[in-house]
This record gives structure tokens, C-alpha cells and sequence, in this order.
């Protein structure tokens, strides 16, 4: 009699804090192209926005703004990958990515920061405090 072959299950591999944007499948909470949030959102978990919101954004992990996403408000993030479009102050904890098409009206605090070429933004930029 054959031994019964083991079946392992599939890992996705843990996206880094600078590395890869997260994907609609990694993220806790997504907020789609085409839906608009008014007032304060806060999530616990990872977010993945490629909609609009008007008003406070807090996520206790990764926040990931797609290209078509908007933001204006303040912003406050354990690790962010901006791609989209932000008016208002940013505040991330850990590491801070702007991708080529990342555009910010504000100010930038973060513990870590990159910044791909076409990345635009205007305003005070403190990194590493």
C-alpha cells in the first residue's frame, strides 16, 4: 500500500514594508475604484484604496493609495505605499514608499522614507524622527 501523499498549502509571501503594493486579495479592507467614503475612516487592518475619501485616514498597518485613488485629509499609517493623489499631512510610523505616480499637497513624516523618480510633493518632508 502507497503512503498518501501530503498535500501542503500555498503561502503568499508576506509583502515588505517598502517592497511590493498590496494587492486587492492581501488587504483586510478595500475601498474600489469608484466608491467614495465621506468623513473619518480607521481600520485595524491593511487597506488597499483606490476610491476617494474626504476626511481623517487612519490604518494601524499597511495603507496602499492606488493610482486612481484620492485622499483629502490627514493620513496616519503604520507603513504606506502611495501611488495616488494626496491632499493633506502624512504620517507614517515605519517605511513610507511614493511610487513614480504618487502625488502629495502636504507634509511628509516618516521613520523611513523612498521615492521613485515622478513622485511629486509639496511640503515639509521630516524623515527618520
Amino acid at each position: 500500500m502507497a503512503a498518501p501523499a501530503l498535500i501542503k498549502k500555498k503561502q503568499r509571501p508576506e509583502p515588505s514594508a517598502a517592497g511590493t503594493a498590496l494587492r486587492s486579495t492581501d488587504a483586510n479592507c478595500v475601498v474600489a475604484q469608484g466608491t467614495h467614503v465621506e468623513g473619518d475612516f480607521r481600520s485595524e487592518e491593511n487597506i488597499r484604496l483606490d476610491g476617494s475619501v474626504r476626511g481623517t485616514v487612519h490604518c494601524s498597518k499597511r495603507l496602499v493609495v492606488g493610482e486612481k485613488g484620492i485622499i483629502e485629509g490627514e493620513i496616519k499609517a503604520a507603513t504606506a505605499v502611495i501611488a495616488g493623489r494626496i491632499t493633506g499631512n502624512l504620517v507614517v510610523e515605519g517605511a513610507l514608499q511614493l511610487t513614480s505616480t504618487a502625488k502629495i499637497e502636504g507634509d511628509i513624516s516618516a521613520k523611513r522614507m523612498s521615492a521613485e523618480e515622478g513622485a511629486v510633493y509639496n511640503g515639509a518632508c521630516r524623515v527618520g524622527a
